[in-house]
């Protein structure tokens, strides 16, 4: 992880140079909001990977006298396809739109087929062909 910890970093490092200048250049409160923003969130990013990077056993990646090898093996658990969060996602949208437009009855109708969708994204490894 330290090559992570180095990637966020130079990020956080060019987020703060840039922070002034932008501000100098523009003198928008806007840009300069958000870029400090940025900056400060590359820097707890980067604060979090150095820590662990120093807890934990390095990476066949993270070592110099690494191989390609040596990352072999069971890497974790991806599940296959679900139509699930296109469901969550248009629910979502929905209710965005619900809002948008001051349709309250449209709102209280994607929330309850947004809670069926999520219900069923949440319990889809319980139940049919992917079931464990």
């Amino acid at each position: 992880m330290k090559s992570e910890t180095w990637i966020f970093a130079i990020c956080a490092i060019f987020f703060v140079l840039v922070s002034p200048a932008y501000w100098l250049i523009t003198e928008d409160w806007t840009g300069v909001t958000v870029l400090t923003m940025t900056a400060l969130l590359a820097i707890m990013v980067t604060i979090y990977l150095g820590f662990h990077a120093t807890k934990m056993e390095p990476r066949p990646e993270d070592r110099k006298d690494g191989e390609i090898a040596d990352g072999a093996g069971e890497l974790g658990f991806f599940p296959p396809y679900s139509w699930w969060p296109l469901w969550c996602g248009l629910t979502f949208a929905t209710c965005t739109y619900a809002v948008a437009v001051g349709a309250w009855w449209l709102f209280i109708l994607g929330v309850g087929l947004g809670a069926v969708a999520l219900c069923g994204w949440i319990f889809e490894y319980y139940r049919g062909i992917h079931a464990h």
